[in-house]
């Protein structure tokens, strides 16, 4: 997987970015995002720890709660090398070890909201398969756990492999970090990265597709003139919603900027554009960490339950239920 601290590679100093944005602008933005996703997750994970996984929906949030996690803690650590606050060794660091994780949580994170809309099709679109071994709670902890095990398998590779000397009076980047192996391991990950950004993407297409012709056809069926199957299509489309604003852009541009590192064709200007877009795009994906807490109120019922009940307005919440409670029963599957 690339790391997360790709730069343009320059002939020269004037076609390195501007130092304002990569030392204090994108600090300072990755820093409003480690404040908000740590306080929102730590909530998150807090509210997990009452919820039993009882079910595959929350077996797979709980695995995006602990993802989330692990990525927001690479933050202060890129904050400060980017920043210039650190040492060569602390880019070293950064390379080898926290750049790759952050990676690895994205793409679990990317894989288990492709999990998720898996889950939401077969419950929506083919209800009669919910009780089928495919769905259960084993087989989701099965599947969670094969997900970790071969993003692992791909990133450890990277830190193993970055195991280069440097030199001491030069700038320290990822690439002269790593070994030839490491450099080929390299870009066969990021192959396979964008292979699964791809996959998830169009299939996340054909499930959403699906979802929403069924809900239309019972909201038909069932309950003309009321907005109950609007709010079962607003809920389920809050994954692809967050799937859009925050992985979309960036994987639209990691190609363009691949391309531009080892293209002679491309202006300084044209990398130094790139590179921007580049880094303004892979904030939004880190900003996942803030967003995914919207599909955990609007998509799981026990999260609300207990986020109410912390916070004390249990009344508001059984009215909110019992009207919940009606909608499930005329349209099965969709809660």
């Amino acid at each position: 997987m690339s790391n997360v601290t790709e730069e343009p590679k320059e002939n020269n100093s004037d076609c390195d970015p501007n130092a304002e944005v990569v030392t204090k602008v994108l600090p300072t933005m990755y820093t409003l995002v480690f404040i908000v996703g740590l306080l929102l997750n730590g909530l998150n994970l807090w509210i997990f720890c009452y919820i039993p996984s009882n079910r595959s929906f929350v077996v797979y949030l709980k695995n995006i709660v602990i993802a989330d996690l692990l990525m927001i803690f690479t933050f202060p650590v890129k904050i400060i090398s980017d920043a210039g606050f650190g040492n060569e060794q602390l880019r070293v660091f950064v390379c080898r070890f926290s750049a790759v994780v952050f990676y690895l949580n994205m793409y679990i994170g990317i894989i288990f909201l492709g999990i998720l809309g898996s889950d939401r099709y077969f419950k929506v679109v083919r209800p009669l398969n919910g009780s089928s071994s495919v769905q259960s709670v084993f087989y989701s902890k099965l599947i969670s756990a094969l997900v970790w095990t071969l993003m692992a398998f791909i990133s450890i590779p990277n830190m193993i492999l970055t195991n280069q000397q440097y030199d001491t009076t030069k700038k320290v980047t990822c690439a002269k970090l790593k070994s030839d192996l490491g450099i080929t391991w390299h870009i066969i990950s990021n192959y396979i990265s964008i292979g699964i950004f791809v996959l998830v993407f169009s299939l996340l297409l054909i499930f959403y597709v699906s979802i929403s012709r069924k809900i239309y056809q019972s909201h038909q069926r069932f309950r003309r003139g009321s907005n109950a199957g609007r709010k079962s299509t607003r809920n389920i489309y809050s994954i692809l919603i967050v799937f859009f604003v925050c992985f979309v852009p960036y994987h639209l541009c990691r190609i363009p900027y691949t391309i531009s590192q080892t293209d002679n064709g491309y202006t300084c200007q044209q990398k130094k554009s790139l590179f921007y877009v580049k880094e303004v795009t892979l904030l939004l994906s880190a900003a996942n960490v803030c967003l995914d807490p919207v599909i955990y109120f609007f998509m799981c019922q026990p999260f609300r339950q207990m986020l109410f009940k912390k916070l004390g307005i249990e009344d508001r919440l059984q009215e909110t239920d019992k009207a919940s409670c009606k909608v499930s029963s005329s349209q099965p599957g969709l809660i």
